[in-house]
This record gives C-alpha cells, structure tokens and sequence, in this order.
C-alpha cells in the first residue's frame, strides 16, 4: 500500500473524533433580522434599554440618539431603582446622552446594596451607580452577593450576580463568585452531544455565556469551558431564528458580542462561498472565515492540512495555505490536477490563540463535462450467418437509419464516456437506456454496464427480453441517458431508431395501453362453517344440572322453615337486595348483549350504590341488636 492511501485511511480514521464544530451561528441575514427586531419603537424605559443596548452590542446604533436621550430623560423616574439601572445603561450606548444624578438618586442605589435586596435588585443597583459613575464599595457588593446567592440558589440569579462582579473592582475578593461559572456548568443539560443549554431555556442560557465571558475578562482568567462545550452553547445559543421577545432577542445578540470577542475562546466559523464546489471552469475554492455574527477574522490563516478523495482514500493535497482575497480565501485546488468526485478537507485556522473549532471538515466536489464517443450501434445475427454491420454515430447527432431486430438477431451498441478536460474514461452513477414506442408512448429502461477496460456496452436479445416489451412490435426511439451530481452537463440523447419484430403469435390482438388504477377483482372471504349444534335432550340435561342448586336451594328452606319476618323494609334494605339482583341480572346482560368496558361501567355504578346500601342497612342491624341487648 503506497503512502498517500496509508496517510488517507489515517486521515479517515481521525475524521471519525474530529472536534464538534458550530452547526449554527447568525448569518448576516440572522444579524439583520435581530436589529429589525431590535429597532422596534419604544414603550417603555425597559424596551428602550433592551433595543440600544441590543443594538450596540451587534455593532449598530439607535437611528437617533437626541431622540432616544430625550425619551429616557422623560420616562426616568429618579426614586426607582429599575428605572435608573434602564435609563443609565441605555444612556452609555448614546453619545452625549446624560442622565441627571442628585443625592437622593445615589441613596436609594446604595441601599438597594444589600443582603435584605434580591440579586436582581443588586446588580441593578451596581450596574447603574457604575453607568452613573458613582462609587461602590466592592467588597460590600461581593458580602451580599454571596449571601444572596445562598437563598437564590437559581440560574438567573447567579448569572446577574456575575455580571455584577464584572462591575467591581479587581481588588475585591471575586474568587467565591467567579466559582460559580463552573457551577452553573455543571447544571447544563446536554442533548445529544450537540447542544448545551439550562432548562429554564435560550435567554437563561445566552446570558450565562455573556455573564461568564464578561467576569472572566474582567479578572483575566479562563473561563471553566471545555472547547467542545463552548461549541454546544454556540450551537444552542444560534439555533433559534425567530425570537420571542425583546428580552431574549437582547439575550441573543449579548451572547453573539462575547463570544465574538473575549480574551479565551473566538469559536471559528467556516464556510465555502457558495456552493463548495470547482471545476475547470471555476478552479479556486472560496472560504469564509469568520465569527458567530459573520464578521471576517482579520488575522486567521487558513490551511489545508490534508485532501482525501472520498472514493478511493487517496491523499491529493497536504499543508496548502489558501490566499486572502477582499476578505475570501482562495484556493486553486484544480491546480491539483484532481478527478471529478468528492474530496474530503482538514481544514486548519490559525493566527489567534484563541480560535476554537479551528480544524474543519469540508467535503468539496470537483465537477467536470462529460464526452460520449465511440458509439457504435450494430445488428447482430445470433447465428452469425450475415457478417455484422456497425455505424458509428458522433454525438449529438441522430442516426441517419432506423435498425431492425428480430428474434433472430440482437440490437447492440458500445460507447465509452470521458471527461471533456483531461480524456480520462468516466463511469457516472447514472447511465441508462430507454426505449420509447413511438406508438403506444411505452418505456422500457435499461442500465448501461462498463466492463473492465470501462467500455460501455448494451445488447438487446428480442427473444429474451420480450416479456418486457410486451412482446409489442414497432418503431422505439433510442435514448441514451448520462447523469451524475459530479457532472455539469447531464446528457439526452436521441441516439437512433430501432425497429423490434416480436412473434407474431406472441403479440396481444390488441394493444391497450397499460393502466395501473383499475379496480381490483372482489376477494370473496369463505368464514368456517359452525360446529353442529349438540342434541336437543343434550342441551336440556345440561341446563337442569346448572339449575339443581338453585331447586335444592328452595327444597332446603322449604324443610327447615325459611324465616323472612326480621326482613326490615328500610330504603337501605331494599336499595341493597335491588343493588344484588341488579349485579347477577348484568352479569347475565354481559353474556348477551354487552361487552368487559360497558359491564365494568355499568357494574362500578350498581355496585358502589349497593356497597353503600348494604353498608348502612348492616349498622341498622347492629345498632337495633344492641337496643335489643
């Protein structure tokens, strides 16, 4: 085995635990949608602060900022500490856009500072005394963090209380905090090995990303992120294309800004500009390289590390660098001298240390234009008594004659296909023969076999094959039909006219034309005969014998003196006795009209009517025997 195959099967063996690579991300038309959404009129101070700072974050801004200032201005109201978080953070995204501060303002954020205050509460507090420029003692926010977190033990307030440690200083004691990322890591659920996400679903998810993205920074230190994780989150994160709300379409695009740029992990988008395929027409591969918001990776390089034909395993390409073009790397992979198929790429990006999912698996076609040539048809006499004639017929033209075969002889012909470009013998997926009856529009198809030297061959034997004629003489139109998907120009070709003689005693008197919708003939189910019935005198022993412990029954009571004077006449009594006779007279309807389903119904009525009855007619009996004591 050479080296180029040994190196393909290895190379194919890694492909199997290849690094999971972004299946999703927001293409630019995903980007443009979100800032539609995002450019929505204001309603509030909540919907204008999720809109500007949304926008911000995808690197657009508000249409106008002196309008948008005057609405905060507007809609603050100075004693709320909601209002202030909104209308602060807001304000930063908005040039010359200042929100008026009193002492009053500034109290009421430093009380909410406290253990008695929600998380949510607290990183408000904190995120608008520092959007204000407002001191905060740090180690007092990290106090109440940590004691609120121990009584809101929940996803949403952990992640605030990390974006509320990326608001404080460094010389704070961030460490209990910054643990909470591999905590909150921990409670990610996978799916399938592809995605990543808490249950409490997408906003709750992409704002852990930004929240753990913006501390990690913040104390510059690596967040507890597997490379492959960070890739599922991307792959949650990005799999939605329509959102529900303001609120988590802002989610979106601050999980989309973090992952895009932080100091650890940059996931690596690649993709072919358009479809991934060359040719000799169009030689040169074309890669995007970019972030999950579609924006290009300035300093990537890009590199081939290997390209494998599919087919044969053979490595074609190794370590080849593709050039960058106006932002598109390109690559002259026909410059290769490859075969039309598929070929497998390993595909490495470097130039940043912190490119995740920077080796890529891309599957490339080499299509090409196909040549028929050497098409010979002939007669072949099966006894060989009149020498073979062979026309040759060029492409596209049609046969001049038409050909006659019969039972005695055999319509052959033999063709090779090549590649336009380089002469080499191609044998498509898809080659075929199809007879049209110029009559009747009957189709019959075949497939054109290569042999060894790729020579293609087809012989029609009438005496075999008429059966699938059936055996319908005249004229059939010859078609020749070539197809692959590596192949740019598919090919339907009216080759000839050939005339096929059946026996005439084998040919049907009429020719009707074939339908597959015609009702079917009635199957007349034949059900088994019943068993003969038993004797009449048989039958009626039979039911004196079920009778006869009803009759000793009655002999019995009649000899011993049946005494039915303690019978009481209560509702109980009675309902009861009727609930008992009910039960054996459905037990009875069972048997001769009802089914299991309607009888249990039935049955759960009576019987809970009876239970009940004959409940309180037996605490009758027993309350009247203790009087009587």
């Amino acid at each position: 085995m050479d080296r180029s195959r040994l190196l393909g099967f290895f190379l194919l063996a890694l492909a199997g635990a290849q690094a999971l690579t972004p299946s999703h991300y927001l293409s630019l038309s995903d980007v443009s949608r979100l800032q539609n959404l995002l450019s929505q009129p204001f309603t509030d101070l909540e919907s204008a602060y999720y809109s500007i700072v949304g926008l911000t974050k995808l690197g657009a801004t508000a249409a106008d900022h002196s309008e948008a200032c005057q609405f905060l201005k507007s809609q603050l109201d100075p004693a709320s500490v909601d209002s202030l978080f909104f209308a602060s953070e807001a304000s930063q995204a908005l040039s010359g856009c200042e929100i008026p501060v009193s002492n009053e303002t500034r109290d009421i954020l430093l009380a909410a500072v406290s253990e008695d205050s929600t998380v949510s509460q607290i990183h408000r507090a904190v995120s608008a005394l520092s959007s204000l420029g407002l001191p905060v003692v740090s180690q007092e926010v990290v106090g109440a963090l940590a004691a609120r977190i121990n009584k809101e033990d929940n996803v949403m307030a952990i992640t605030l209380a990390l974006q509320t440690a990326a608001r404080l200083s460094k010389q704070a004691e961030l460490g209990g905090i910054l643990e909470e990322i591999e905590d909150l890591t921990a409670r990610l659920d996978d799916l399938g090995g592809v995605y990543l996400q808490f249950e409490e679903g997408l906003e709750a998810t992409a704002l852990f990303v930004t929240a753990a993205y913006s501390l990690s920074d913040h104390v510059d230190m690596e967040p507890p992120l597997k490379e492959d994780q960070v890739i599922q989150l991307v792959n949650s994160i990005f799999s939605k294309k329509s959102w529900d709300s303001l609120a988590e379409a802002f989610s979106v695009a601050s999980a989309a800004a973090a992952l895009s740029n932080n100091r650890f992990h940059v996931p690596v988008i690649v993709s072919a500009q358009g479809p991934a395929t060359v040719s000799h027409n169009q030689p040169t591969l074309q890669l995007l390289v970019t972030d999950v918001l579609s924006q290009p990776l300035a300093t990537a390089s890009v590199l081939v590390e290997s390209a494998y034909a599919v087919a044969s395993k053979s490595v074609i390409l190794s370590q080849a660098p593709f050039t960058l073009n106006d932002g598109v790397f390109e690559l002259n992979f026909m410059s290769s001298q490859p075969a039309s198929g598929y070929y497998q790429f390993t595909i490495a990006v470097t130039g940043d240390s912190r490119l995740a999912a920077n080796h890529v698996e891309l599957k490339v076609k080499v299509s090409t234009e196909v040549a028929i040539t050497n098409m010979d048809l002939s007669v072949v006499d099966k006894d060989q008594s009149i020498g073979t004639k062979t026309i040759r017929v060029g492409f596209p033209s049609k046969a001049e004659s038409s050909f006659t075969a019969d039972s005695h002889q055999n319509f052959a012909m033999a063709f090779q296909l090549v590649d336009v470009n380089t002469g080499v013998e191609l044998t498509p997926h898809q080659t075929f023969v199809r007879l049209h009856n110029q009559k009747t529009g009957q189709e019959v198809v075949f497939v054109a076999e290569p042999d060894s030297k790729n020579l293609y061959k087809f012989e029609l034997d009438t005496a075999e094959r008429k059966s699938e004629f059936d055996s319908i003489s005249g004229t059939y139109t010859l078609w020749l039909i070539v197809g692959d998907a590596t192949l740019e120009n598919p090919i339907l070709w009216n080759v000839a006219d050939v005339v096929l003689k059946f026996l005439d005693e084998e040919a049907p008197a009429t020719i009707q034309p074939k339908t597959l919708y015609v009702p079917k003939p009635e199957i007349q189910h034949l059900f088994r005969e019943p068993e003969k019935k038993p004797p009449t005198m048989v039958s009626n022993a039979f039911t004196a014998l079920i009778l006869s412990p009803f009759l000793l029954l009655l002999i019995l009571w009649f000899k011993l003196g049946a005494n039915i004077s303690n019978f009481s006449f209560t509702p109980s009594s009675v309902l009861f006795h009727i609930g008992h006779a009910a039960m054996l007279g459905l037990m009875y309807v069972y048997w001769t009209h009802l089914n299991m389903f309607q009888t249990l119904k039935y049955l759960a009525i009576i019987g809970s009517l009876t239970f009940l009855a004959g409940n309180r007619m037996l605490a009758q009996k027993a309350v009247k025997r203790i009087a009587n004591k």
